[in-house]
């Protein structure tokens, strides 16, 4: 009976292990997600930008203030936060993979049969 009740509290701290591992995951998912949304609507405004003339007059976002701006003062702005947002998907993307391929190692560790001498 003893070893009933540790071979059940070793199954739920693997159990608990896994669902952390599985919630790391979905939550690294999402961040990806919503940075390649943004990743994408920057990338629209420039492609939108992109044929209108520097001195025609446009608004942008900035801390919930909608400012009046001219193209040519959005357009490096947009640019760089553009790039910014890229580089921290290309960092969410490792950090995912990482996350996966040591999942797997725990898995692979977990279900290769141990030898006691």
């Amino acid at each position: 009976m003893a070893s009933q009740q540790v071979s059940a509290k070793k199954q739920s701290e693997l159990q608990l292990q896994y669902s952390n591992y599985k919630n790391n995951l979905q939550q690294l998912a999402q961040k990806i997600g919503d940075v390649e949304q943004e990743a994408e609507e920057h990338k629209l405004v420039l492609e939108t930008l992109e044929p209108l003339t520097k001195d025609r007059k446009c608004f942008r976002m900035i801390n919930g203030v909608l400012v009046e701006r001219t193209v040519k003062d959005v357009e490096p702005a947009l640019k760089t936060n553009s790039e910014g947002l890229k580089k921290v998907l290309d960092d969410l993307v490792k950090q995912y993979k990482s996350k996966q391929d040591e999942m797997e190692k725990w898995k692979v560790r977990l279900s290769t049969p141990r030898q006691f001498f």
